[in-house]
């Protein structure tokens, strides 16, 4: 009897494959070398194949489909409630193979190689960023205990660190120390100078890509964000509205309603938290400037400032911009500000 479904549950090295016929009967449930994964799915008839969507499951999943099988990637967090009593590979794979066939799973879309190496660009970058954060606690730790301080931000330790490599050295620091602080701050401006580097990247894609140089028109949407998106979602018509868009960025309050009570929280946080933290700080940035110039915001904007509080505002902020984000995309056209 023909294979109908399978689950596969992916890992480094050995892989777990399991099958089920038309009837719903097991067909197998076995391991698989990396080496043999592809030769496996070539001998099957084309077929649905469910895989958790982690680790280079995108590059799986578009192997198989170049093999003619139908290849759909679910959340972890929602192939979880299939999985039965204990935890084993063989488990996990029966799970998955039952979760891809439920009506109502929801599914990741498979990105491409050009997505995801735009997406490492960001992760490298953010990378860049919590190294450039941790050396500069270093140097204020070593320096604090001597009682030197400097203004707080990186800007300030970027002056400080081109000052001491000029040799401008408080007093009270020893020779030793004095020298642990040279190699930080060379260490500091070199990741300055990579982050610089990988900024402009990311500016380049957000002006070469047709679906991030639109959302850029977009207030409070800038290159690191537009470029993330866009390589993120794509062309976003997998969410059904610009709501499911801002589910799926955390950005909607949870619903707790019980007895025909509605009861509303704070915001989920479920899904992109990359993307969320960046909209909620160009909504920052936006707020910073509706603040200065309060006769060039939007009626709407102007009246959740005044009703709330400002971090409030801004993920409220952020909310609206993800469904105007979500419209852009869908509908491959320019943002209108009359429109909205």
């Amino acid at each position: 009897m023909a294979i109908t479904t399978v689950g596969l549950d992916l890992a480094k090295d050995v892989f777990q494959v399991h099958g089920v016929c038309e009837d719903g009967g097991v067909a197998f449930n076995r391991s698989i070398r990396r080496n043999q994964l592809l030769g496996f799915f070539e001998k099957l008839s084309p077929c649905l194949v469910g895989v958790e969507a982690c680790g280079s499951a995108h590059h799986w999943a578009r192997k198989l489909r170049e093999l003619g099988h139908e290849v759909r990637l679910m959340p972890a967090y929602y192939v979880k409630p299939y999985v039965k009593r204990g935890k084993t590979d063989a488990v996990d794979a029966e799970a998955i193979c039952e979760a891809v066939t439920r009506p109502t799973m929801r599914f990741v879309e498979i990105k491409s190689p050009e997505q995801q190496a735009v997406l490492g660009l960001h992760r490298v970058r953010e990378l860049i960023v919590k190294q450039r954060t941790q050396v500069i606690n270093m140097i204020r730790g070593i320096l604090r205990e001597f009682g030197c301080v400097f203004p707080k931000g990186p800007e300030a330790a970027m002056r400080y660190a081109k000052a001491h490599l000029e040799g401008d050295h408080p007093e009270e620091t020893p020779a030793f120390a004095s020298s642990l602080i040279t190699t930080l701050c060379d260490q500091l401006l070199a990741l300055q100078e990579r982050l610089k580097m990988y900024a402009k990247l990311i500016e380049r894609h957000s002006f070469v890509d047709k679906a991030a140089w639109r959302l850029r028109s977009i207030p409070g949407v800038g290159p690191v964000t537009a470029s993330a998106i866009a390589a993120t979602v794509g062309d976003g018509k997998q969410f059904k509205s610009g709501r499911d868009f801002a589910a799926w960025l955390g950005l909607t309050p949870l619903n707790r309603s019980s007895g025909g009570k509605e009861r509303l929280g704070r915001i989920s946080k479920k899904g992109d938290a990359y993307i969320r933290r960046l909209l909620v700080i160009g909504m920052t940035s936006k707020l910073i400037r509706a603040r200065s110039n309060p006769e060039a915001v939007d009626p709407w904007t102007r009246s959740i400032l005044e009703r709330k509080p400002a971090r409030l505002a801004t993920v409220a902020m952020a909310n609206k911009t993800a469904r105007i984000i979500w419209a852009v995309l869908t509908r491959g056209a320019d943002y209108r500000p009359t429109a909205v």
